[in-house]
């Protein structure tokens, strides 16, 4: 089956906000960006920014940001609907999907469009990658899509072909996930199907549930977690053996704890991951016997008056408390809770810094950068870099106590932790200060991708991807284009 491709060069609008605040004054100048993009491109300041919501004045950054490497951005238009997912394919390729339910391929260096998967009919609900094998005669990578319209596509990244449409499933799949070192691929939809590389359906569960499984993780022992509604279950792969020679999915244990729809769901490291629920329930699980090592569900400021509390409970909005988001790194683990940022030391085992209204709006999506740093995106439109530093042991911001119930192994006593807790109130030892506020989208942020070396790139509800761009590189990359080019030429001697 063939791929409609499209023809390189296809880029959209540019821009080059100055500085990228609030309250930027709109300006333009143009710049020859080389062969690149093929042609002249212009570089314009967005003009979303009346269209975004006024931002808290605690958490507004001023319009000097020192600190804030993006002041160019590459708006790239190819989608005619919400862009909810971007996938890196290598160091310089990334892809886009959403609710139109095409697929493009961009180049992340210059922003061109290389190409145009067309195939599903209903929007993507899925996208990953499934990296060829070292001992693979065939190096090709390829892309896995689901969609609502029950089908899954398997295309080859460098061609934009099709290599195999599957289209055998009962329900609509919302989940993919590879385990390389099985060489198979999962898929998660009401049942968990496993597939090898060649396609062939290898074993599947029976119906599980109309909710369907929402996300999937590999643990030890050829096992996954899967999140199913409130649950989560346990599943062990078996592979073939002399005695058997078939693949086998066995159903090992249900985990029951969460009280409400599981929202995120990650791997921390080899012995534990963690899963967030709609109503602000964060567990720590260990990944190798499945007991749960912490608890919390407290995201919002106790007070000391039993029925003002109450009243602040009824009063509360579950998206206000809702765990949308997860990443980590091997010292901490990053939540997004409604508005705000948390970030969990594993070492310490408590909060070390948060951000309670750190967007206007829910968080969608959150990554560590290099160098401490943390960044985020919103329901709001914006997209913020944070930073996390070292305090001494001042007046902490107010973090919720329900947090130190948490952090440790195994339950907690309520009545034996509340001296620790008073103590732990005022011991946050770090802080997340804004350093950088991307203004360029006119509705949600649905997330983004980090390059080292080209930039981040952002996609959004407003249909548009915006290639951010750090300035004082592209300027050094387009001067010394300018003296290879005058070199090429021989001006450069003349000028000389």
């Amino acid at each position: 089956m063939k791929a409609n491709c499209s023809s390189p060069g296809e880029t959209g609008e540019t821009g080059s906000p100055h500085p990228p605040g609030p309250q930027s004054p709109l300006h333009q100048r143009h710049l020859d960006l080389g062969s690149g993009l093929g042609r002249s491109s212009s570089w314009t300041c967005c003009s979303s920014t009346s269209q975004i919501m006024e931002k808290s004045p605690l958490q507004t950054i001023g319009e000097e940001q020192t600190q804030n490497p993006y002041t160019e951005l590459l708006v790239l238009k190819a989608h005619h609907d919400i862009v909810r997912f971007l996938v890196q394919l290598d160091d310089y390729r990334f892809a886009s999907a959403g609710d139109d339910g095409i697929v493009v391929v961009w180049n992340a260096q210059t922003g061109e469009k290389l190409l145009e998967l067309n195939g599903h009919t209903q929007k993507i609900t899925a996208i990953i990658t499934f990296p060829s094998l070292e001992s693979c005669e065939e190096k090709n990578q390829l892309i896995l899509t689901a969609s609502a319209d029950r089908r899954v596509i398997v295309w080859d990244s460098d061609t934009g072909r099709q290599v195999q449409r599957i289209s055998c499933f009962q329900s609509t799949v919302k989940c993919l996930t590879v385990l390389q070192r099985l060489d198979v691929w999962l898929s998660g939809g009401n049942d968990l199907c496993v597939w090898n590389r060649k396609l062939d359906l290898l074993c599947k569960t029976s119906h599980l549930s109309d909710t369907g499984i929402s996300a999937l993780v590999e643990i030890p022992k050829n096992c996954v977690v899967a999140a199913v509604g409130k649950e989560l279950i346990i599943f062990r792969l078996v592979a073939p053996t002399e005695g058997s020679l078939e693949w086998d999915i066995l159903e090992i244990k249900h985990l029951l704890d969460h009280q409400d729809n599981i929202l995120s769901l990650i791997n921390v490291n080899d012995l534990s991951f963690v899963t967030g629920s709609h109503i602000g329930e964060l567990i720590i699980w260990d990944a190798l016997d499945w007991t749960m090592q912490a608890y919390e569900r407290n995201f919002w400021d106790p007070s000391p008056q039993l029925d003002t509390q109450q009243e602040i409970k009824l009063c509360q909005k579950s998206n206000d408390i809702s765990i949308h988001h997860f990443t980590c790194d091997e010292e901490n683990v990053f939540a997004a809770v409604g508005r705000g940022l948390y970030v969990y030391n594993l070492h310490m085992k408590r909060v070390i810094a948060c951000q309670k209204t750190a967007h206007d709006s829910s968080v969608l999506h959150i990554a560590k950068l290099p160098n401490r740093q943390l960044i985020s995106c919103s329901e709001d439109g914006s997209v913020r870099i944070w930073e996390l530093r070292e305090k001494q042991q001042l007046a902490a911001e107010p973090v919720p106590t329900g947090f130190f119930n948490m952090w440790g192994f195994g339950r907690v006593n309520k009545q034996a932790s509340q001296p620790v807790k008073k103590q732990q109130e005022n011991a946050t030892s770090c802080s997340l200060e804004l350093i950088g506020d991307l203004i360029g989208h006119s509705s949600s942020v649905e997330m983004f991708l980090y390059f080292e070396d080209h930039g981040l790139v952002t996609c959004s509800a407003d249909h548009l991807i915006i290639l951010w761009k750090n300035g004082e590189r592209e300027s050094g990359l387009r001067s010394l284009r300018l003296f290879q080019k005058l070199e090429e030429n021989g001006d450069l001697y003349l000028a000389v």
